[in-house]
């Protein structure tokens, strides 16, 4: 029987031969330019939802680049019991660029069982804008800044791709030194799993979407049974899905702050499964801290074949590195950015089994089975 380090050298070398040359190419950031032929301009009837929740740091811009789409549109805020004057900030913004009319703001009914937050507050925004008649709607994030030809570029790319849903994923900063380590990674991880290519393929049954800024046909979102379908989801971008323009407004200045942007969701990705968990803790090792770690070992055809699996690493990943417009050299930090997204995802298991899962703002939505209170009412 070959050794250990042979073994896991051949996983190794395998797993980044297959990423590098059979996964989509997803590290190629294809989906980045996009070209709509002026044939498929877009001029459909569209309504914005934004879900907002203690939002009053970035409501103002973002309600204004909204009502200030080449593509005139309504935006409706729905108040998702924020403490901090979030609505009477997005008033105000409306007010100042003389779009008071466009902007209709409800304050989110109380959370019903089975409903995670900000989808129960997107379906009361989808409840509202049906009286409108739209044929599209918007869904954006409360932190999340489009240019002024965003939703006509995604309207475009619908009608030209016969898409029923079009998705950007947002820019997140990248200037802290947490950013710089992780932001790049957490992207990266991203189109691996959910490659671009993939999704666009309609003989694939691969479906993702950027949460931050997706223009739905109503139409087809009811015929699909509305977000009552997906009323639990943590994930809710992907699970409504079932590329690179727009900027995040929300800055990670600290490992914590990312370290809870992951462990909010991981485990609730993993289907709470302790084996779905231990199988990605053995894939992450294999995949990211192996190949240098083989460079240490005494052995000729592993220090190799982990020297192969890191060059494959690096190379990928530095198209996500000069995307952010990073030192080269950062693509060498990719296991560094692996084992804290690592550790992150066993911390978002442990936050589960002790009933503090999917914690956001004051709100626990993914809670253990034996951490609910089922005491009789009466």
């Amino acid at each position: 029987m070959p050794p250990l380090t042979t073994i896991v050298a051949t996983f190794t070398a395998v797993t980044w031969a297959y990423l590098a040359l059979a996964r989509g190419s997803f590290w190629l950031l294809k989906g980045a330019s996009i070209r709509v032929s002026e044939k498929a301009r877009f001029s459909g009837c569209v309504v914005a939802v934004v879900p907002a929740r203690d939002e009053a740091e970035f409501i103002e811009p973002v309600v204004t680049c909204l009502l200030n789409q080449r593509v005139a549109m309504q935006v409706i805020l729905v108040d998702d019991g924020s403490t901090d004057g979030t609505a009477d900030v997005a008033r105000r913004a409306a007010e100042k660029i003389g779009k008071a009319d466009a902007l209709i703001v409800i304050q989110s009914k109380p959370l019903p069982a089975g409903w995670t937050g900000k989808l129960w507050a997107m379906h009361q925004g989808i409840e509202r804008a049906r009286a409108l008649t739209p044929a599209w709607l918007m869904l954006a994030d409360a932190d999340v800044l489009h240019d002024a030809e965003t939703v006509a570029t995604l309207g475009s790319i619908a009608t030209q791709g016969h898409y029923d849903l079009v998705s950007f994923m947002v820019k997140l900063h990248c200037e802290s030194l947490p950013e710089k380590l992780l932001i790049p990674a957490f992207v990266y991880f991203f189109f691996m799993i959910y490659p671009p290519a993939w999704i666009r393929d309609t003989r694939r049954s691969s479906a993702g979407a950027a949460g931050g800024c997706v223009l739905v046909s109503l139409e087809t979102l009811e015929r699909a049974g509305g977000l009552e379908a997906t009323r639990g989801a943590l994930i809710d971008d992907c699970s409504l899905a079932r590329l690179l323009k727009h900027h995040s407004l929300r800055r990670y200045e600290t490992f914590s702050d990312i370290e809870h942007m992951v462990s909010r969701t991981a485990f609730n990705q993993l289907k709470h499964s302790t084996l779905l968990l231990m199988c990605t803790i053995a894939g992450m090792v294999i995949t990211y801290l192996a190949p240098p770690l083989l460079l240490l070992t005494g052995s000729r055809l592993a220090f190799f074949m982990g020297a192969l699996a890191w060059a494959a690493m690096t190379m990928t990943y530095s198209t996500m590195v000069r995307y952010y417009r990073l030192h080269p050299a950062w693509a060498l930090t990719l296991p560094l950015a692996a084992l804290f997204y690592m550790s992150a995802t066993m911390h978002s298991a442990v936050k589960y089994w002790n009933g503090s899962g999917g914690d956001w703002k004051g709100r626990v939505q993914d809670v253990h089975e034996r951490h609910i209170d089922r005491t009789p009412l009466g």
